[in-house]
């Protein structure tokens, strides 16, 4: 949930080239909304951004077995049981069987996506119970591993790394809402069939259009398989994500105060 190289979206730097900001309204004339979207898809990039390119190429041969009879809630709600295995391996102290069906879980994560793709059965609600699922396996693994541990400082570390995702997840949630209303205003690129712009207008492989951060997908993989792996350390690792996570949240309330402060 390595460091990403992921660039925070920065509507000064938009101002700069000459685009209309996400905050100004919406632009007037065919070239200013090709320049918005072009400047959107280079200021959200970001590492995830990336790997779910390269993760589609990989996945699509598996995708080319029976898996693809398969329909993409079973493969999410398959996922989620393996992320609470891993919870409860960890609580056991099997790290190697935790580890695994963790990986398991990011795995069948990424698949379910890619299976709705190719049935065409991309829909709101999947998204939505990704995204919910996903949330409580990060929650149910750390929480594992803090109660194998049973030390007071063990649990402290978890509250302040729970504490962290709270109020990351506060501070991403509610700045995809409002630059998805605020992309269904600025009328640039494709247009849905009710006239909104979002996500998969600016071709997006998530429901969403995430503002990025320091800490996202990817490094939560890389964390908690750190987890796993270096068990005795776990207090300091605790403790690092969660300054990585609130630093994530910083940068999005920097580029919100420099880009949602202009009248709506």
């Amino acid at each position: 949930m390595m460091i990403s190289i992921a660039l925070a979206v920065r509507s000064k730097k938009i101002e700069s080239r000459g685009f209309v900001p996400l905050a100004s309204g919406i632009p007037a004339g065919g070239d200013h909304r090709q320049q918005c979207c072009r400047a959107i898809r280079k200021e959200c990039f970001l590492l995830d951004k990336v790997l779910r390119q390269w993760k589609e190429r990989l996945l699509a041969p598996v995708l080319q077995t029976p898996l693809q009879q398969v329909h993409p809630l079973a493969i999410t709600l398959s996922g989620f049981a393996m992320g609470l295995a891993s919870g409860v391996a960890a609580a056991y102290g099997a790290y190697g069987w935790g580890l695994g069906l963790w990986l398991l879980n990011r795995f069948m994560d990424g698949l379910d996506g890619t299976l709705a793709r190719l049935q065409g059965r991309q829909s709101d609600l999947g998204g939505y119970l990704d995204m919910l699922l996903d949330v409580v396996v990060y929650a149910v693994v750390p929480l594992g591993l803090a109660f194998h541990q049973g030390s007071l400082l063990g649990y402290a570390s978890l509250a302040l790394m729970l504490a962290s995702f709270y109020i990351n997840l506060c501070s991403w949630m509610y700045l995809a809402g409002l630059l998805e209303k605020r992309r269904s205003r600025q009328r640039c690129g494709a247009t849905r069939t009710d006239g909104t712009v979002g996500a998969g207008s600016l071709d997006e492989l998530t429901s969403l259009s995430m503002p990025s951060g320091l800490i996202e997908g990817s490094e939560t993989i890389f964390f908690y398989g750190l987890f796993f792996l270096f068990p005795e350390y776990m207090v300091g690792l605790f403790g690092l994500m969660a300054i990585l996570v609130l630093l994530s949240a910083v940068q999005r309330l920097v580029w919100a105060l420099g880009s949602l402060s202009a009248p709506r």
